[in-house]
């Protein structure tokens, strides 16, 4: 059984028995409600973070020439969308809140999809890259695998995944109104070969920090065709 003690961040850790239908649709739904809430305070607090490193992972491991088309994954309130299309490339983002959407596509002037991480609805083989910058997280672990096949079928041949996670010891449950499933390094690289990918780099942030302060793990993954 999981144990709240063991990541202080994860307020009510669940047990190991699968969870049912009527549990994910609360997760999703209490999960975006959170976010619809206080959409406004979270841009507020989130346009200016820097995390060029995170998207200059993403974009150096890109195979193709320029320009890349690239879905936001959790887009928020789009200031990595407006990021990207600066930079000439083609950004579209998808976010499960309604009002991030909205300030979204103000801010970037970018296409953004509305979408339920647990119901997604991508076209195959669009994107040069999936930007999912502190978004995965939210997705319980019995659907992970689910929602990463889902995300390979989307991205081209040979392209780009990247994602920033708060890590943790293999717990999850509850922040207030969010879930989140915190993975240690070791898991997280069971997950993402399993669903057809091969790592590229990983790294810790914040940079320039000791490991015991840096929450965040970030790495990228190269859809894997050779299966």
């Amino acid at each position: 059984m999981n144990t709240a003690d063991k990541d202080p961040r994860v307020g009510a850790a669940r047990n190991a028995s699968p969870l049912g239908p009527p549990e994910l649709v609360e997760i999703a739904t209490r999960t975006i409600g959170h976010y619809d809430a206080k959409a406004e305070q979270f841009w507020e607090q989130t346009r200016d973070h820097d995390v060029t490193q995170n998207r200059n992972c993403l974009l150096r491991h890109i195979e193709s020439d320029p320009p890349f088309t690239i879905l936001d994954l959790g887009c928020g309130g789009g200031r990595d969308l407006s990021a990207f299309r600066t930079l000439g490339h083609i950004a579209i983002g998808l976010d499960g809140s309604a009002q991030l959407c909205a300030i979204a596509r103000r801010v970037s002037q970018c296409e953004v999809l509305q979408q339920d991480f647990l119901a997604l609805s991508l076209p195959g083989a669009t994107f040069d890259g999936v930007f999912a910058n502190a978004s995965l997280f939210h997705v319980p672990t019995q659907e992970l695998a689910r929602v990463l096949g889902e995300l390979r079928e989307a991205i081209k041949p040979r392209g780009v995944l990247f994602c920033s996670n708060p890590r943790g010891e293999n717990v999850e449950g509850w922040q207030q109104n969010r879930y989140a499933a915190l993975h240690d390094y070791e898991r997280w690289c069971r997950l993402l070969r399993t669903a057809g990918f091969t790592e590229l780099e990983h790294y810790y942030r914040p940079a320039d920090e000791p490991r015991h302060r840096q929450p965040w793990l970030a790495s990228a993954w190269r859809r894997d065709d050779g299966r």
